[in-house]
């Protein structure tokens, strides 16, 4: 049998949620492990750091939390007690002072996440919080005890209090595979099936259309489902569409793609043009100049959009030349994509699903699992990009850290009888 560790407090997960709890709980004078499966910590902030690591946002606390959705009442209390603000004031005094870009994301003047994630290293190593890396964690055994499986073969820890931040789904390659939901369902915790968010789909383009136009982004475009619109880019790819624009609508399609199999989306290539002064620039005589070059002088289009148009008007059995002005000025604004499908959770920047919040008490414990709490990805909300994911990570991962801390400040006694 292998031999063993005693520690105060375990944290799984090596990512912002986890590292946030370890810093909470080793300044509460805690001593800390944070075991991981990966070889180093905070992979997956690495990867957001590619794109400049978008931290937080810039708006006002009442709207910034209505992005939660569902989960906006369940993350209230997480996010004001470690708000955007804190969040900023945090990183400044890590040495990466922060900025506001004109879209009111919020991110370290450096755009870059390795700074910051080896200053807060730094800070936590100085604090006395352990990294047990390449650790990867398989359950309980019969004893209450964690098991990590590890190159040296199996090992066994006995924690006072520990947190659980292993993520959700996507990425996995990073280390946040969603292995723990077998274990969790295991003890009777109730888990919501693990989903695909900001995420892209699957179209059924064209070889001509997939060909050509792999890769290319529809610029300052406006999409439209139902009642919801938003703007932005949308990136064509091989098997469908993805990017900024489709991500924030990802969720309400996804539900319908789910309970319909499909869904249709509306793409407006031109929303700064009226239809009826577009219709105008299409009356205009083409002359001999190939539909291609008309489009794009006309209307402004960009070859991509016009290749959509043209995909559209084929799916109709219909041809753009043949179009009257009304009537393709009005494709122009709605052009319909059918979506038949959702990516694999493996490529979707982040996960919905997770530990249901009725599982948990007001410190992010697992009412089934005395003394074991819950953060970051594991819990069942999502968020659009922006900041938003980042900050409610660190926000729960703060949260079970107190949580914790309260925990591990009752008499052994009164912890024992919980159990």
């Amino acid at each position: 049998m292998p031999d063993v560790l005693h520690v105060q407090a375990a944290i799984i997960g090596a990512g912002p949620a986890g590292l946030m709890a370890a810093e909470v709980l080793a300044k509460g004078g805690v001593r800390v492990t944070v075991f991981d499966a990966m070889p180093s910590a905070g992979r997956k902030l690495l990867m957001a750091g590619r794109g400049g690591l978008n931290l937080t946002h810039s708006e006002p606390l009442p709207q910034f939390v209505t992005r939660y959705g569902a989960a906006e009442s369940h993350l209230q209390s997480a996010v004001d007690a470690f708000t955007p603000e804190a969040l900023r004031k945090w990183a400044d005094d890590l040495g990466q002072p922060t900025f506001v870009g004109s879209s009111g994301r919020v991110f370290p003047k450096t755009l870059k996440a390795s700074p910051l994630l080896r200053a807060w290293l730094k800070r936590l190593d100085m604090l006395g919080v352990a990294l047990a890396l390449r650790h990867r964690w398989s359950g309980w055994d019969r004893d209450g005890r964690l098991e990590f499986q590890t190159s040296e073969g199996e090992r066994r820890v006995m924690a006072d209090a520990t947190i659980m931040a292993l993520g959700g789904a996507s990425w996995p390659r990073l280390g946040s595979d969603g292995a723990w939901v077998e274990q969790l369902a295991g003890k009777g915790v109730a888990v919501s099936p693990l989903q695909p968010a900001n995420c892209g789909f699957s179209v059924p383009w064209s070889d001509v259309f997939r060909d050509r136009f792999e890769g290319q982004p529809l610029k300052n475009v406006a999409l439209s489902f139902g009642s919801h619109n938003v703007r932005g880019e949308v990136l064509i790819t091989r098997g469908g569409t993805e990017g900024g624009a489709i991500y924030a609508l990802s969720a309400i399609l996804r539900e319908h793609i789910n309970a319909s199999d499909h869904a249709t989306l509306h793409i407006n290539l031109r929303p700064d043009i009226a239809a009826a002064e577009l219709a105008v620039r299409l009356s205009a005589s083409r002359g001999k100049q190939s539909v291609s070059n008309w489009l794009r002088k006309a209307a402004g289009l960009s070859p991509v959009a016009i290749g959509l148009l043209q995909e559209a008007a084929r799916a109709a059995d219909d041809s753009i030349a043949s179009m009257p002005p009304p009537a393709l000025a009005a494709l122009i604004r709605a052009v319909p994509v059918m979506l038949t499908g959702v990516a694999p959770i493996a490529r979707a920047i982040s996960s919905a699903g997770g530990i249901a919040f009725n599982e948990l008490d007001e410190d992010y414990m697992i009412r089934r699992l005395p003394g074991v709490f819950a953060a970051g990805e594991m819990l069942d909300w999502e968020a659009p990009t922006g900041g938003y994911l980042l900050q409610a990570s660190f926000a729960t991962g703060a949260a079970a850290g107190r949580g914790a801390l309260k925990w591990l400040r009752h008499p052994p006694l009164l912890r024992m009888q919980a159990w």
